[in-house]
């Protein structure tokens, strides 16, 4: 063992067990959780945002050794990632979801064309997203990446998108996002008020509620959660309409149909949607909310997979139901296994 100075300037002692300098890979990677937070409210793809992140790794790696340290590493990281999400949102058309698109349909309409992928709202697992750390900021984390409150950034320019995500929901400051973007903290302030006045018009806020999110659910909430996959397993309307607000939404991307209301949500479950019946329920994190992954009763046996629900809830009642019909894309990227055995 011998003598090394702390950084207080006092002698402190080593061991011959100190551990190994970081590599510059484990120095990257210890950013990857938030950046792809980052770049999913940026892009509303969780694909498109593991790729992007993916080509922000490997510029850095590429140019680290130039990295000459004026910035913190993060920092330099944010500015790589907001460079390649601008890039990417160059010209292309803002994602959405149904709600976005029109206004409810009738139980009795059917689901019409499927919309190419790219039109919509994607959801994401909420570890790949939401790194951990200090409890409030985690509450604020799991808030901004609510699919309604991601959906409404896509209504800003790329840019007030970013300053709007910076500022508000990572908490730099107005010097330090100037610099990130290469301008005045003048227009990032100018940006901020105008990217603050369009999410107002939506009626959505960055401020964290936490209600229905899986870190802060309490037993009421979990118990309503349990009825829910209770009713809808057993395929008891009644039961199913008792846990839902009564304005409650049902959205099926990649159809631009949605429903909203008991009267019409019952209505599609026991019509063009009676093939739910029998269904079994996987329970996944998504977007700091509670998901389960649907398998659907196969005639060959078993169950194959359906639908994603993403259930939002709010004053004690389930008020969305979110059923993305991507499997083929979304049930490898929550892990849940492409088939179900009989009971």
């Amino acid at each position: 063992m011998g003598e090394v100075a702390t950084a207080s300037g006092t002698k402190g002692t080593t061991t011959h067990e100190s551990a190994e300098p970081e590599s510059a890979e484990l120095r990257l990677e210890r950013h990857r959780v938030e950046l792809t937070g980052y770049c999913y409210r940026m892009l509303g793809s969780a694909f498109e945002a593991e790729d992007a992140v993916q080509d922000t790794m490997v510029r850095a790696w590429r140019a680290l050794d130039r990295f000459e340290g004026r910035s913190s590493l993060r920092s330099w990281l944010y500015r790589i990632a907001t460079n390649v999400c601008l890039d990417m949102l160059g010209g292309s058309r803002r994602r959405a979801r149904p709600m976005d698109l029109s206004s409810p349909s009738g139980a009795e309409n059917p689901p019409g064309p499927a919309l190419p992928e790219t039109t919509w709202i994607e959801p994401m697992p909420s570890g790949r997203i939401l790194p951990d750390g200090d409890p409030a900021e985690t509450a604020v984390a799991r808030e901004s990446v609510r699919l309604a409150f991601v959906a409404a950034l896509q209504h800003l320019p790329p840019r007030q998108r970013a300053v709007l995500i910076l500022r508000e929901v990572l908490a730099w400051r107005a010097s330090e996002v100037a610099e990130l973007l290469g301008t005045t903290v003048a227009s990032v302030n100018s940006a901020l008020q105008r990217a603050r006045a369009t999410l107002a018009s939506a009626e959505v806020t960055s401020e964290a509620t936490a209600d229905g999110s899986t870190d802060s659910m309490d037993e009421e909430q979990r118990a309503l959660l349990a009825r829910y996959v209770s009713a809808f397993e057993a395929y008891d309307l009644d039961a199913l309409t008792s846990v839902l607000h009564d304005d409650a939404t049902l959205s099926m991307p990649p159809y631009e149909l949605w429903l909203r209301g008991h009267a019409d949500i019952r209505a599609w479950l026991t019509g063009h949607g009676a093939g739910c019946r029998g269904s079994r329920l996987i329970p996944v994190t998504t977007n700091g909310c509670r998901a389960f992954g649907q398998y659907r009763p196969d005639p060959d046996g078993g169950f194959s997979p359906w639908a994603l629900q993403v259930v939002e809830v709010s004053g004690g009642r389930i008020t969305a139901l979110n059923a993305f019909l991507d499997t083929a894309r979304l049930f490898p990227l929550f892990g849940l296994p492409a088939r179900l055995a009989s009971r």
